[in-house]
């Protein structure tokens, strides 16, 4: 095994505090209570940060060094599909469009819950039906990201979550590294 320092400890920090309030705002706390609406505004909050984040952070936590490309996801598809283990040393290209795909909805959860609060579009139907057809997107999304992730672990020798905790990647010896 060979150890990779590669999560800093405010990208981590952002992952697990942006899963812990998104659980509970979806899962726990009333839907119509105060407590919901900061929750969603702490979540926008720490979205912005990580936006900022990925221009100014380490290599490893910007944009630039994890935006997927066709050919990205081509070749981790080709290596799925033959059962070549491969570990990235950061996010793989297929885990990279779930990044997107989750901080977009997230972003557009904020934005609709905050417009439920507006005066313009209190009440407004639509407005209500997109803020839930965005969780419901977000949640199955969350369930498939965390299916991967134990896939992936398990198809790479990679402990994922663990790495997410500690910041270092531990990649087995016969495993492929790509930068």
């Amino acid at each position: 095994m060979t150890d990779h320092r590669i999560w800093d400890p405010f990208v981590r920090a952002f992952h697990w505090s942006v899963a812990a309030g998104f659980l509970a705002n979806a899962l726990l706390i009333e839907d119509d209570s105060k407590l919901h609406e900061w929750v969603g505004y702490a979540i926008l909050t720490l979205l912005g940060l990580r936006i900022l984040w990925g221009f100014i952070g380490p290599k490893s936590a910007r944009f630039s060094s994890f935006w997927p490309t066709r050919t990205g996801v081509t070749e981790q598809l080709s290596d799925l599909a033959t059962r070549r283990r491969k570990a990235h040393l950061g996010h793989t290209p297929l885990g990279a469009l779930m990044i997107l795909n989750l901080f977009l909805s997230l972003l557009a959860i904020g934005l609709t819950g905050w417009m439920m609060t507006t005066n313009t579009f209190w009440g407004v139907e639509w407005v209500e039906e997109a803020h839930e057809a965005l969780v419901t997107w977000a949640e199955i999304s969350v369930v498939l990201h965390v299916a991967a992730v134990i896939w992936e672990s398990w198809r790479t020798g990679v402990n994922l979550p663990q790495a997410m905790i500690t910041g270092t990647k531990r990649v087995p010896d016969d495993v492929k590294l790509v930068p």
